[in-house]
């Protein structure tokens, strides 16, 4: 029986990756993958899905205003064998639904790749639907610069200081996100720190 899978973690754990090499493990198998994104996410082209690693292919791009279920219905659901959606956090808490749907209807395995929390440590809505609704949930993990594991996504502002206050959503990647622990991003705060971010000189 198929599920509806999320599979989140902090910024920097290679969610991306794990999508695109899940989608090739498919296709090596001669089976055909439904690969989405929401709109919100058009840091790499509207229509490419890119990792950090260098692992890329286009994908249909899921607007807010769209029915996930029945484009699935009208376009995919004769040939497909999994669905596979990046950056779920961004997709509307019905959106969700739709994908549960189709998981139910179709007995066709979505897997859901993103964030659990904002920078503010709270709940994306697209992410409170999949720990509602998904059949198996899953940590991707990655490291905070401490040596602990990251579960905070924390902004950091042009300065070099975390953000506290702001837009739930503003992309960005290495150039203004940091994986850390909570113990770091509470002293951050509180000690005013400078944080580096990866790749900074």
């Amino acid at each position: 029986m198929a599920k509806l899978y999320f599979k989140y973690g902090a910024m920097g754990s290679s969610k991306t990756a794990q999508a695109l090499i899940t989608k090739y493990n498919y296709e090596e198998n001669d089976m055909s993958v439904w690969l989405i994104k929401p709109s919100a996410d058009t840091r790499d082209g509207a229509d490419i899905l890119r990792s950090r690693i260098g692992l890329e292919a286009k994908v249909e791009v899921m607007t807010p205003d769209m029915d996930v279920y029945q484009r699935f219905k009208e376009t995919r659901a004769d040939n497909c064998d999994a669905v596979i959606v990046d950056e779920c956090q961004f997709m509307l808490p019905e959106q969700i639904d739709q994908l549960r749907a189709i998981v139910n209807d179709y007995d066709i395995p979505v897997m859901c790749f993103g964030l659990r929390t904002d920078f503010q440590t709270k709940l994306f809505p697209g992410s409170l639907r999949l720990m509602e609704l998904a059949d198996a949930i899953e940590e991707i993990k990655t490291m905070c610069d401490c040596g602990t594991k990251a579960t905070i996504n924390a902004r950091i502002d042009s300065e070099g200081f975390i953000v506290t206050q702001g837009a739930q959503v503003v992309l960005g990647g290495n150039d203004s996100y940091i994986a850390m622990c909570h113990r770091c991003y509470i002293q951050g705060i509180r000690d005013k720190k400078k944080i580096k971010l990866h790749g900074q000189k």
